[in-house]
């Protein structure tokens, strides 16, 4: 039985709830799976600013660099507003994210059948909602420089942020996006702003030219983010796969998370580059939602975000397809008998709590 090594960074706010959850599936999948799992744990965000003065350390960095897999529950939260910026929790996330090379982030916008009124759309627009959005993750304005803030006296100050983008960044996450469009239904749609930014410019010319030396069998169409973010909440189920930069990639799969009714529900892998001999790739799953503090505690958070983000490991990881459609269809059979977490449940419906939903999906999965 092969085993595989997975590092639980669990985090701050409801991390740490949403990944017991977690940790529950892990031990059913090692007792009744085809694989075992061999399991660290480390500190990222604000409970490492607290224990060691960063947001990640170095030590749980080469956790990381050494495990197959890493999962993440969430960071940040007000206790840690008033650190410098360069060692706010969020930094921990990205130095995961450049140091492992993850440039590639799949965010999944699923709308199950019993969520569809859940949604602020109507249930006709969302319902059997599937798209898949590919952000570019390691690139753009977030990591562009220069990146600072200027005094330019007599009380003005102006603030500067970069946006960057090399061919190599645009080929590598166009052709993640094309090759999952091959496994899905063949289409793809590019989202820049082509418009009033050059980076957009080089991002079209470059898709569109890798798209015709290398995937003419796959629809490509370009669409302008602004009006993408549009077309998302007036007909989301025109999309499939998506690709799109850092920064409108972070926007418009928040916009594609709520058409599912909560923040709650939704997974996200992040990956780098396939070894080129044993085809692994680094890898770091989390939630979408973020650490919620304002409920962290309580035992109220949905940890179907976190399963989910379970189930993409399994699959993109792990070589374990088969074990990823089951966990996320236990997810779905949890839904259908009609539990609920609060962030999902209509006026009045009964709740239950995250380890009784965690609890829910566990005898679904062994049904």
């Amino acid at each position: 039985m092969p085993t595989h090594t997975l590092l639980l960074l669990p985090g701050d706010g409801i991390g740490p709830e949403v990944m017991a959850e977690v940790e529950k599936v892990l031990a059913w999948l090692g007792a009744n799976g085809p694989a075992a799992f061999e399991v660290t744990r480390g500190l990222v965000g604000g409970c490492a600013i607290d224990a060691h003065g960063v947001p990640v350390s170095d030590a749980d960095m080469a956790k990381a660099e050494a495990a197959d897999a890493v999962l993440l529950g969430a960071v940040g939260g007000p206790k840690w507003d008033g650190v410098p910026y360069e060692i706010r929790p969020e930094a921990g996330l990205l130095r995961l994210r450049k140091d492992l090379g993850l440039f590639a982030n799949l965010r999944p916008a699923i709308c199950h059948a019993a969520l569809a009124d859940a949604s602020s759309l109507k249930r006709e627009l969302v319902e059997g909602l599937d798209i898949l959005i590919v952000r570019e993750l390691t690139g753009g304005v977030y990591f562009g420089e220069p990146k600072q803030i200027v005094d330019l006296g007599n009380g003005q100050k102006r603030g500067i942020d970069t946006q960057v983008y090399d061919t190599y960044e645009i080929e590598r996450i166009a052709r993640v996006a094309f090759e999952l469009a091959r496994l899905r239904s063949g289409r793809v749609v590019s989202s820049e702003k082509r418009n009033v930014m050059m980076s957009g410019v080089l991002w079209h010319q470059t898709v569109s030219a890798l798209h015709a030396r290398h995937y003419p069998e796959v629809q490509l169409r370009h669409e302008l983010a602004d009006a993408l973010g549009m077309k998302l909440v007036q007909a989301p189920k025109q999309f499939d796969v998506i690709v799109t930069d850092n920064l409108f990639g972070d926007m418009l799969s928040d916009v594609a998370a709520m058409l599912t009714g909560s923040l709650g529900m939704l997974p996200s892998a992040s990956l780098g580059e396939a070894d080129p001999v044993t085809k692994r790739r680094k890898a770091l799953y989390e939630p979408v939602h973020g650490s919620a503090p304002d409920i962290a505690g309580r035992g109220i958070a949905n940890p179907l975000a976190m399963l989910g983000s379970l189930a993409m490991a399994l699959r993109y990881s792990f070589d374990m397809g088969a074990e990823a459609d089951r966990l996320e269809r236990a997810i779905a059979q949890a839904l259908a008998e009609g539990h609920r977490t609060a962030d999902i449940a209509r006026p009045g419906e009964p709740t239950v709590s995250t380890s009784a939903m965690g609890d829910a999906v566990l005898a679904a999965l062994a049904a």
